[in-house]
């Protein structure tokens, strides 16, 4: 069903040319639709027994058939560009005339436009994950800045920084202190350089317009495969924050073990963590059993903010949260290392020395006013033991942390 409303997933759709042909309906209503339903798939993995739909290139000929493979080529170098400056908005805009132009099933710049569009795609979505979590990502620093009020140099070590946008809080907050601040660096980690140049150049403006003193270090890869402090850029006398949110998406630390080692040689004055409240390990029917109530809490937000029709609502779901379910159920979590993996961090940071930091009281009271602004009202927040809990109606969605040094 979900193919019918969304014309921008052309990997995931059959040629449109075909849609209006009532021969064409009969003999996949005869036969194909037995395999269920395929939106996700890719299309390497559909039946090859499927006619050659008829392209609108072999009808417009070969003059046709370059102009609209030149096109296509100009769209999709147009809208790398846009993901690469970050410009997320107007690179979503271009998904659905690619869309247009590119199918699975035509002809050959077709095809390969289907598959850079669904890959352009899944990269401008990955950007929601940001969303989830910056809420609570703003209380925890506004609560926890005070933990440096006589600091004038400040190093934040953000293991997944993605498009940084948890982070221009702390720059007023810093910016608007009566004692100026000397030294403002973050460290942000990421699986992409060009993404990290931009969101590097971005924090670096916003920085700039408030007259803060910044300097942004990228480092592409994970925390965990992180041998030596140096490569970390630490200095004297710096205030070290750490900050990571985990999520099923992909792995963002790498080597758990590694990642506790460099945390207990680094001791942060502060360490702040958004987790989802979904296990990876333990059996996989319990893991199936969890992982189908969590998603169905999240498509059930999802929807009641988005209409059935919503294109948003589509990317989201497909490319996010499928790619969640898929490492869950698959693999138990996204792509492991090989080790095993921490499945209670709270519990780890314990062990090696780190005490936690209640976030109760007005961290909560301002996050709930946060969340009182959004238009939805299923979500709710509350606190427990200490840790801030994002919920859907009664089941806990995400966990919000602080931790510092016991000692």
């Amino acid at each position: 069903m979900l193919q019918s409303l969304i014309p921008q997933s052309p990997i995931n759709s059959t040629d449109p040319n075909n849609s209006s042909s009532s021969t064409m309906k009969s003999k996949r209503a005869a036969g194909d639709l037995t395999a269920g339903d395929s939106s996700s798939e890719d299309p390497s993995s559909k039946r090859a027994s499927y006619e050659k739909p008829t392209t609108e290139t072999d009808c417009r000929g070969d003059d046709g058939g370059e102009a609209s493979g030149l096109r296509l080529l100009g769209l999709l170098l147009q809208c790398a560009e846009c993901v690469a400056m970050d410009n997320l908005n107007v690179a979503t805009d271009l998904l659905p005339e690619i869309a247009e132009l590119s199918s699975p099933f035509g002809s050959s710049p077709e095809r390969v436009g289907a598959y850079f569009a669904h890959a352009l795609q899944a990269r401008v979505v990955g950007s929601c994950l940001v969303l989830w979590s910056n809420s609570l990502i703003s209380q925890l620093i506004k609560r926890f800045s005070k933990l440096w009020i006589g600091e004038d140099r400040v190093h934040v070590i953000d293991f997944d920084i993605m498009q940084g946008l948890q982070w221009p809080g702390l720059f007023h907050i810093l910016a608007s202190r009566p004692k100026k601040i000397r030294s403002m660096r973050i460290t942000g980690f990421g699986s992409s350089s060009e993404l990290l140049e931009s969101t590097g150049r971005r924090l670096a403006d916003f920085a700039s317009s408030l007259g803060l003193p910044f300097e942004f270090h990228p480092l592409e890869g994970k925390i965990g495969n992180v041998t030596d402090l140096s490569q970390l850029g630490v200095r004297p006398r710096e205030a070290i924050v750490v900050h990571w949110m985990h999520h099923c998406l992909y792995d963002v630390t790498g080597s758990d073990l590694g990642t506790l080692k460099l945390l207990t040689l680094l001791r942060p004055k502060l360490i702040t963590t958004v987790e989802q409240d979904l296990s990876h390990g333990g059996s996989f029917l319990g893991r199936f059993v969890e992982a189908l109530h969590y998603y169905s809490a999240l498509f059930d937000a999802l929807g009641d903010g988005f209409g059935v029709d919503s294109v948003e609502r589509h990317m989201v779901e497909q490319q996010l949260f499928g790619c969640e379910i898929r490492n869950i159920v698959a693999v138990g979590g996204p792509k492991r290392t090989g080790e095993v993996k921490v499945e209670r961090w709270g519990d780890e940071l314990r062990r090696v020395g780190f005490g936690p930091v209640s976030l109760g009281g007005s961290p909560a009271a301002q996050a709930s006013l946060l969340l009182g602004m959004f238009p939805w009202k299923g979500y709710t927040l509350v606190e427990e033991n200490g840790c801030l809990k994002l919920g859907w109606k009664d089941l806990s969605l995400l966990t919000a942390s602080a931790w510092r040094p016991a000692d």
